[in-house]
């Protein structure tokens, strides 16, 4: 989604692109239902760290392949820790995008490769200083990462047709998207994640569609086999924009969709185990609610769940908030002319 609009932009410039992407369920998925055309090289390793170890060499091996017969002049990439081995390694410059300074250990194995790094301007210069990045190699935007894209998005179904698509029989809808639970930074925490969500199935799932979007083949199955008929386990890869369009409230364990919820100006919910600088800002400009336990969350979600004028109050907040933000895609646009120009 990221790359899309820049993909197109480049295009229409006659620059000859190759775009890679790694056998991951919701890449693959997602990448045919956008129609953005991407070579799929080597696959995900999922939550082992042998297993992503052997994945990850496996697709440096076949990557480096695919680029040495393409031949490109530049790199860009959403901190692939591939993508920076291959580029460095065949001696292509390489701008990379990331807004996770929390996702440690593929930073550790991105940064230090790279020509140039762009990041949200709420995240600090510091937060890099100790991956091999001088100050100079960052280059801020004053966006969220969604806004390369939502605003190019429209929802073009009318809501009744969602609301029948989803098979919403219920007046209120609540979506929720667990968190990155096989992440690296996420193998080893102690979360408290599945109690919330229980607690949230339990507490509204008579009153309340409850529409859950798992990220993992076996986090659909879980959800399937714990609540069965309570809740609506969403099996197939869907546009994230068009299911945040039709929920009253967004519950979310932490990543794009939460962002993309709060810039929308749905009431949202943070349960993420982790702090990072997107939430902290989220939370900061009250575009987000952030919960710790299973009380706070029944507690805020009985609180808002009919409560109109604050979804409207907060639908205005937010278009407010995201009208000052740039687009970040005319930032990487400037970078590339910068190195075309070379």
């Amino acid at each position: 989604m990221f790359f899309k609009h820049a993909v197109h932009t480049l295009k229409e410039k006659d620059h000859e692109l190759l775009c890679t992407g790694r056998d991951y369920r919701e890449c693959v998925k997602l990448s045919k239902l956008k129609k953005f055309e991407l070579k799929i090289v080597g696959k995900y390793g999922g939550s082992s760290k042998y297993a992503k170890l052997r994945a990850s060499s496996g697709r440096i091996f076949d990557l480096a392949n695919e680029i040495d017969k393409f031949q490109p002049d530049l790199c860009v990439s959403f901190s692939s820790p591939e993508a920076a081995r291959v580029a460095f390694g065949l001696g292509i410059p390489h701008i990379t995008f990331s807004d996770s300074p929390h996702a440690f250990a593929v930073k550790r194995l991105t940064i230090p490769f790279v020509n140039y790094l762009l990041c949200p301007w709420i995240i600090p210069y510091s937060a890099w200083k100790n991956l091999g990045m001088s100050k100079n190699q960052i280059i801020r935007y004053h966006a969220l990462d969604p806004v390369a894209w939502i605003r190019r998005e429209t929802i073009n179904l009318h809501d009744g047709k969602l609301r029948k698509k989803y098979k919403l029989l219920k007046s209120n809808t609540i979506v929720i998207r667990p968190e990155e639970s096989k992440a690296s930074y996420l193998i080893d925490k102690n979360s408290n994640v599945n109690n919330i969500l229980e607690s949230i199935v339990e507490n509204f799932h008579n009153t309340t569609n409850i529409l859950v979007l798992c990220r993992y083949n076996d986090q659909i199955r879980q959800f399937n086999e714990k609540y069965g008929d309570k809740i609506r386990v969403l099996e197939n890869v869907v546009d994230g924009l068009e299911l945040i369009s039709i929920s009253d409230i967004f519950v979310g364990g932490g990543g794009t969709m939460t962002a993309e919820s709060a810039l929308l100006g749905k009431p949202t919910i943070s349960i993420s185990p982790i702090k990072f600088y997107v939430d902290d800002y989220l939370v900061k400009t009250r575009l987000i609610r952030k919960v710790a336990n299973s009380s706070q969350v029944v507690k805020l979600l009985r609180h808002i769940q009919y409560d109109n004028a604050f979804k409207l109050k907060q639908k205005n907040h937010a278009n407010r908030i995201l009208i000052r933000m740039e687009d970040p895609v005319n930032k990487l646009m400037k970078i590339i002319d910068r190195f075309v120009a070379l």
